[in-house]
């Protein structure tokens, strides 16, 4: 029989572990801890502190997801001592969590990425290369072109518009210069991430707002069609409603909804790895 196998989903907003034994799953949350952000040292805490749930449970396997694999994969070995672990791009665990083998996921969340798979086994990815590059169309992103829309109008003494509000309120600030200083000590991309609800909550009486969803969208589109056109396959997963809307309005072919986290699909790649 099996033992107990470990997966881990760990993103830049949140990292979610579920342990399945016998039969029962268990699941917690805990910070996010990817390493292409974080410094490897706040990696291995924050992970130690979400490892330390566990108890004594030694898991047959581990399979984790994450931007960073290298630096992951070393932190994990030394977390999980006699544990054979293996770290996959974690729009791979999209792909397993749907129940799929082949196609191709896109991950819309404080980063942005693609990531397909063919039936022969061929990969390809795009995007992803972080908040401070790139991540167009994710929800750091989303924040940055908003506020430097908000910061135009203020320059400019327009009015702020449905988007200033919306996003001043997010930031518990009152003005434009409060709202600069605020976004520099979000040190983070999840706390800028944690904003974007503020640019949708605008879009439909924000012009501005409505188009930089819609500028969202094809990037997002761009970054599936980059993929399909290296591997040719095709097959989607999204979690905004407006945002969702945007990118299937550009592409064509079925496109699938995830209902499975993330993290089930480590535990199906675990359960690979453990025979």
């Amino acid at each position: 029989m099996t033992g107990p196998l470990l997966g881990l989903d760990v993103g830049g907003s949140r990292t979610r572990l579920r342990l399945v034994q016998e039969g029962r799953v268990a699941e917690w949350e805990g910070r996010g801890a990817n390493p292409t952000a974080l410094p490897a040292a706040v990696v291995e805490r924050r992970l130690s502190e979400l490892l330390g749930q566990l108890g004594p449970v030694r898991p047959a396997a581990c399979c984790a997801g994450a931007a960073g694999a290298e630096v992951l994969e070393a932190v994990l070995a030394r977390l999980l001592p006699g544990t054979p672990v293996k770290v996959v791009h974690d729009a791979r665990l999209v792909l397993a969590a749907a129940g799929l083998d082949h196609g191709i996921a896109l991950v819309a969340g404080t980063g942005s990425v693609a990531y397909g798979r063919s039936a022969s086994g061929k990969e390809a990815r795009a995007g992803g290369w972080g908040w401070l590059l790139g991540d167009d169309g994710s929800g750091a992103w989303i924040v940055r072109e908003a506020a430097r829309e908000v910061l135009r109008r203020a320059d400019a003494e327009e009015p702020l518009g449905p988007l200033g509000v919306c996003l001043l309120a997010a930031g518990g600030v009152v003005d434009s210069v409060e709202l600069t200083g605020k976004l520099h000590r979000l040190r983070e991309p999840r706390r800028w991430a944690s904003l974007a609800g503020a640019v949708f909550a605008a879009a439909a009486t924000d012009p501005a707002a409505g188009a930089l969803v819609d500028r969202a969208g094809a990037s997002l589109a761009g970054l599936v069609g980059v993929v399909r056109n290296q591997i040719g396959v095709g097959g989607l997963v999204l979690n905004e409603p407006l945002l969702e809307a945007a990118v299937r309005q550009r592409l064509a072919g079925p496109l699938i909804r995830l209902e499975e986290p993330p993290v089930a699909g480590a535990i199906r790649l675990a359960a690979a790895m453990a025979g």
